[in-house]
């Protein structure tokens, strides 16, 4: 085998191992870091708590019959943590690169989307804990789901799918941000209308003639009702394929997007 094919069938295999390594280092800080794991355990809790007893009474009179607003509630509760726990892979990015590990990495042969592989991955593993422990507390205080087994598989993976691309977005985020306080409000503008301006809490039959179409028409309701039909036990529609859809087309924007300006910005 000569130098250039070595070259070529290393090239995959050493940016895997360099993504295992910085995924190991980003889950590592997750679990050594208190406050992480305390807003990952009581964060959601205290929205699910807030929401449930605040609307409650209110909302669940606009709901179809024999669907209590804690089912009808989890779901959009669920995706909303993960959005905001996609912050994390923003705000991970930006120390890095304000505390120059960046520049020490630059000085040993990988890649630098590992980089961002491991910030992105160890993400999913920070939400997945916070999901965990939100349906737990839910099943408390009376969330009572409908999905059989195949659905709790198609919940989990278009879970996994919509982490992954919010995730990626807030890459993006992280690398253009000047100061982690720059994270969090801009993180909070992009995240916070597209949350509330959705399915996730009421139903949408309720809203404006603007709002409304909006609401029906972006990324956050297709996910949040392809993941309350499997909740509830009932069929998924055009909310299944149409959640996918956004998420890889988002995904496929904001991969290349993140990298390039990562890569820009560290070779500056």
């Amino acid at each position: 085998m000569t130098n250039l094919q070595f070259e070529k069938h290393s090239k995959p295999m050493s940016f895997f191992t360099d993504s295992l390594l910085m995924i190991g280092r980003s889950s590592r800080h997750i679990l050594r870091n208190s406050d992480q794991l305390l807003g990952a355990f009581f964060q959601p809790i205290m929205f699910l708590v807030l929401f449930a007893s605040v609307f409650g009474g209110a909302i669940e009179q606009a709901l179809p019959e024999g669907v209590s607003y804690i089912n009808f509630l989890m779901a959009g509760i669920i995706v909303q943590t993960t959005a905001f726990g996609s912050t994390t892979t923003a705000i991970a990015i930006t120390n890095d690169l304000q505390k120059g590990i960046v520049d020490r990495f630059r000085s040993l042969p990988m890649s630098n989307l590992a980089v961002l592989n491991g910030h992105v991955i160890s993400d999913i593993f920070r939400n997945s804990i916070s999901t965990t422990v939100m349906i737990v507390a839910g099943l408390v205080i009376g969330f009572r789901p409908q999905a059989d087994f195949v659905g709790w598989l198609g919940i989990i993976g278009i879970l996994l799918l919509f982490t992954l691309t919010f995730s990626w977005l807030s890459a993006i985020v992280g690398v253009l941000a000047k100061s982690v306080e720059a994270v969090q409000w801009l993180t909070f503008v992009l995240i916070f209308p597209l949350t509330f301006a959705s399915s996730a809490f009421t139903p949408t039959e309720g809203m404006g003639t603007f709002l409304k179409a909006f609401a029906e028409n972006q990324p956050i309701t297709q996910v949040v009702e392809a993941i309350r039909a499997l909740i509830l036990g009932n069929p998924i529609g055009d909310y299944g394929w149409l959640s996918v859809v956004w998420c890889l087309g988002m995904l496929a924007v904001a991969i290349p997007t993140a990298a390039f300006l990562f890569n820009r910005k560290t070779t500056e």
